[in-house]
C-alpha cells in the first residue's frame, strides 16, 4: 500500500470514536423528539435540521463565508499582536510587570459588553466584529508565547551565554524554535474563540454572518434555522481549529516538537 495512504487510513482511525459517539447521540435526539412528541418549533430533530441545512444551504454558507472573513481577521491580528508582545515582556520585565495585569482584565470584560460599545462607535462595518474577535484570541496566544519563550532549559541558555550569543541569536536559534509547541496550542485554542466572538459581535449589530442569521431566525422563533446556523458554525471552528493543527504539523516535523506528541 501507498505510505501516503497508509499513514492517512491511520491517523483517520483516531476520529472514528468520536464519529461514532456523535452518530449515536444524533440517533437518541431523533429518537426523543419524535416519541416525546416535541414540537419543532422548540427542539427540532436532526432529520428536520438538516433539511433546513439543504434548503438554506447557499445562504447560509454565504453567511458563513462573512463571518469566517471576520474571525480570520481578527485572528491573524489578535494573535500577531500577541506575539508581539509576549516578545517584549520576556526582554523587558517591566513592561511585563505593567501590562500583564491589564492583559488579565481585559480578558476578564465581557465581550457581550463591549460589542454594542465598538458597533456605535464603528458602525455596523467588518472593523467591530474583527476588534472583538482579536481581543478575544489576545490572551491564549499572548499566555502560550510568553511560557513559551521561557521554557528553554537552563544548560542551553547558559551554553549560548558561554558563546558569547547575542540576543538576537538566542531568539532565533533558541527561544522561539522552542516556544513553537506552546505556541501553536494557543493558537488552536484562539482559531475557536475567534469564531465564536464574530458571532457574539454579530448579535450586536450586522447585516450578515452566521450571527446575524441567529439574531433574525430568534425573531421569527425559527429553531429550524437557528440550529441549522449554529451547527454551521460549529463545523467551521472545527475546520479552523484542524487547519492550525495541519500548519502546526507542516512546521513542526518532529513529533517531540509537539505538545500532543503527535
Amino acid at each position: 500500500m501507498n505510505p501516503f495512504v497508509e499513514r492517512c487510513i491511520t491517523r483517520s482511525k483516531r476520529f472514528i470514536p468520536a464519529i461514532l459517539l456523535a452518530l449515536l447521540a444524533v440517533a437518541v435526539w431523533q429518537i426523543v423528539v419524535v416519541a416525546a412528541g416535541v414540537p419543532a418549533y422548540i427542539v427540532p430533530g436532526p432529520v428536520e435540521i438538516m433539511i433546513e441545512l439543504v434548503a438554506e444551504g447557499p445562504w447560509l454558507v454565504a453567511d458563513l463565508g462573512w463571518t469566517m472573513l471576520e474571525a480570520v481577521l481578527g485572528f491573524l491580528i489578535g494573535s500577531g499582536v500577541a506575539f508581539l508582545t509576549a516578545v517584549l515582556f520576556v526582554h523587558v520585565r517591566v513592561v511585563e510587570l505593567a501590562a500583564f495585569p491589564w492583559a488579565i482584565v481585559l480578558q476578564t470584560i465581557p465581550i457581550v459588553a463591549i460589542a454594542p460599545l465598538l458597533t456605535i462607535w464603528f458602525g455596523y462595518t467588518l472593523v467591530p466584529k474583527v476588534v472583538i474577535a482579536a481581543i478575544i484570541c489576545f490572551f491564549p496566544v499572548l499566555v502560550n508565547t510568553t511560557r513559551g519563550l521561557r521554557s528553554v532549559s537552563r544548560q542551553a541558555m547558559e551554553l549560548m551565554n558561554v558563546l558569547s550569543a547575542r540576543k538576537a541569536a538566542v531568539f532565533w536559534r533558541l527561544r522561539l524554535p522552542s516556544s513553537l509547541p506552546y505556541v501553536f496550542a494557543g493558537l488552536r485554542v484562539a482559531a475557536t474563540l475567534s469564531v465564536i466572538g464574530s458571532i457574539v459581535a454579530e448579535f450586536t449589530g450586522a447585516d450578515r454572518g452566521i450571527g446575524f442569521v441567529i439574531v433574525q431566525a430568534s425573531y421569527r422563533i425559527d429553531t429550524r434555522l437557528m440550529f441549522a446556523a449554529i451547527a454551521l458554525s460549529s463545523l467551521a471552528g472545527i475546520v479552523f481549529f484542524h487547519v492550525i493543527g495541519w500548519i502546526e504539523k507542516a512546521t513542526l516535523r518532529w513529533p517531540e516538537a509537539r505538545l500532543d506528541g503527535d
